[in-house]
């Protein structure tokens, strides 16, 4: 979902989950989402716990 359409509606961001064969379980959580008219910004947005690419690595030179 990183690569979506950003910013993105709820019906955008299913869209995308499907043509880019995302887990069911995104596109459910997708459908759970209770506004269908507000463009999301962000994953983080929709997930604020999303793990981001800073978030898998690891800085060697910090130690």
């Amino acid at each position: 979902m990183d690569d979506a359409p950003w910013p993105a509606t709820k019906e955008e961001l299913i869209d995308y989950a499907k043509r880019s064969g995302a887990p069911l379980e995104v596109e459910d959580n997708l459908q759970e989402l209770e506004d269908d008219t507000h463009v999301y910004e962000s994953i983080e947005e929709i997930w604020p716990d999303y793990m981001t690419a800073e978030d898998f690595f690891f800085d060697d030179d910090a130690y």
